[in-house]
């Protein structure tokens, strides 16, 4: 994903930073289409993949919710141990 950071990127010019095969690339691009974070288009006989700025906010989205409960609840048990030591 860092690679597309830069623009659009055909499978060919991705896999030749990877000793993985070119198949191996289009497999994992699927995946990330198929997750929503890359998107593809067609030009000729040539398939080009970037970004998709709309599932990477929705993946920042999840990973801050997942962070902040997370923080929420470590801060929840650092009260609580603290009011527990607090009651001895």
């Amino acid at each position: 994903m860092q690679l597309l950071t830069s623009g659009e990127q055909t499978v060919n010019n991705l896999a030749a930073h990877f000793p993985a095969s070119r198949s191996a690339i289009s497999q994992h691009l699927r995946v990330l289409t198929e997750a929503g974070l890359v998107t593809a288009r067609k030009d000729g006989r040539f398939r080009y993949y970037r970004l998709d700025p709309q599932g990477l906010a929705q993946l920042r989205a999840l990973f801050d919710s997942f962070w902040i409960d997370e923080l929420d609840r470590l801060v929840a048990d650092a009260t609580e141990e603290a009011a527990s030591k607090g009651d001895s």
